[in-house]
């Protein structure tokens, strides 16, 4: 059972009737899954977009649909570009002894705590979540990583170095192990990089002869 419950109902609005529903305060969503055709249901929008907040693409939810209840996950919701209110919901049913796959956050700390920042190295962190694959309670809200041990621009946290929860695997077998996930910088020296190839860039287009084959400054002088 998932702490996060959604209470819905069975839609029979299709098409363009989902306009006028969703102008009522109702959103539509698609249940897929188990062992039964996709069913189409709704639920209130405030509610629905609590739980959802609640849940993400990492945790399960319980749907109460007309009494019965089915655990599931959110895989995808379609916001409208300009309010960026949700138009529609797709749940993934989901069972309590079946591997299923979701994303999950990963949240990196004590970089503060790092001999990096105490040199004034800066973190960036360049992926921002990862699918993982485990039976509904063992997913994880977040992947957690202890950044307390980088000290220099060389150190990096690598796919590889993800301490995944007892239960979890990663969906995709395929990613390379060496993948970054983030890695530390010194600000001032990419600064003084990117200075060093202005210059050089303007030295270089100084020195671009025109169309006569002389520099510019040669064709200025002629002139005078």
């Amino acid at each position: 059972m998932s702490e996060i419950k959604l209470t819905l109902a069975k839609r029979t609005a299709t098409g363009k009737k989902l306009g006028a529903l969703r102008e009522s305060g109702i959103i539509p969503s698609v249940i897929y899954g188990g062992k039964s055709e996709p069913v189409l249901a709704q639920s209130a929008y405030n509610e629905t977009e609590k739980a959802l907040l609640a849940a993400g693409y990492h945790s399960t939810l319980d749907l109460d649909i007309e009494g019965k209840t089915q655990m599931a996950l959110v895989k995808n919701i379609d916001l409208n570009p300009v309010s960026r209110r949700i138009v529609n919901v797709e749940f993934q049913a989901v069972s309590a002894d079946q591997a299923v796959e979701a994303t999950t956050p990963i949240t990196i700390i004590n970089f503060e705590a790092s001999e990096a920042n105490k040199i004034h190295l800066v973190l960036s962190q360049v992926m921002e979540e990862i699918d993982v694959k485990a039976k509904p309670a063992d997913l994880p809200k977040e992947i957690v990583v202890d950044a307390t041990n980088l000290a220099t621009s060389e150190d990096r946290i690598m796919i590889k170095d993800l301490p995944l929860p007892k239960g979890v695997e990663l969906a995709d077998k395929e990613l390379d192990p060496e993948q970054i996930v983030a890695n530390v910088y010194d600000p001032a020296a990419e600064a003084a990089a990117r200075e060093a190839e202005d210059t050089k860039e303007a030295v270089d287009a100084a020195d671009v002869p025109s169309d006569n084959g002389s520099k510019p400054e040669e064709n200025a002088e002629e002139s005078k």
